[in-house]
């Protein structure tokens, strides 16, 4: 008999796709800048050195407010090109709210595919930070405790991309 997991394997190692896929994507972060795009002036050659936590200029606010993996997957390759290219010289968030919200719900309502879940945990790893919509919580009879560790609640998801504008991020929609 021959069974098919849901969850592929590769058997000589016993990791998961999904394993895999994080240690790729992460490995990936780690690369310089530089290797990337060789036109880009990293901020060492402009004789500017930026350290974690130190303030930017190069601020981005992502909406992020639908649950189809094709369009959570560009959004999340993109920001995963940004930290690439501007390493520690870039603070993104990520304002989650409708649909979208159930990629920061521990127990999403629905469906969420294991590589948009890894790409989020990996991603907050890195310092992106995510805003979950407290009003679409209260519409999902939610609350802050069904919401993954590493994410924030904000009383309203419109509130938070209006706030963040006024800060100087970049607004990105899809």
């Amino acid at each position: 008999m021959l069974f098919i997991s849901s969850k592929p394997q590769f058997p000589a190692a016993g990791f998961s796709l999904s394993f895999l896929l994080i240690v790729l994507f992460s490995a990936a972060l780690l690369l310089p800048a530089g290797s990337y795009a060789a036109d880009d002036q990293s901020s060492e050659e402009q004789g500017e050195l930026k350290f974690p936590g130190e303030e930017t200029d190069n601020k981005l606010l992502y909406h992020f407010n639908k649950s189809d993996e094709t369009y959570q997957l560009a959004v999340l390759n993109t920001i995963r090109n940004m930290l690439r290219k501007y390493g520690d010289d870039i603070k993104i968030v990520v304002s989650v709210m409708g649909p979208g919200i159930h990629m920061l719900l521990k127990e999403p309502g629905v469906p969420v595919i294991p590589a948009v879940r890894d790409q989020v945990a990996s991603l907050a790893f890195y310092g992106v930070e995510f805003h979950a919509c407290g009003n679409t919580l209260i519409t999902l009879h939610k609350e802050e405790k069904d919401v993954l560790e590493f994410a924030s609640v904000v009383e309203a998801g419109v509130s938070d991309l209006m706030l963040l504008q006024q800060q100087g991020y970049a607004y990105i929609s899809w």
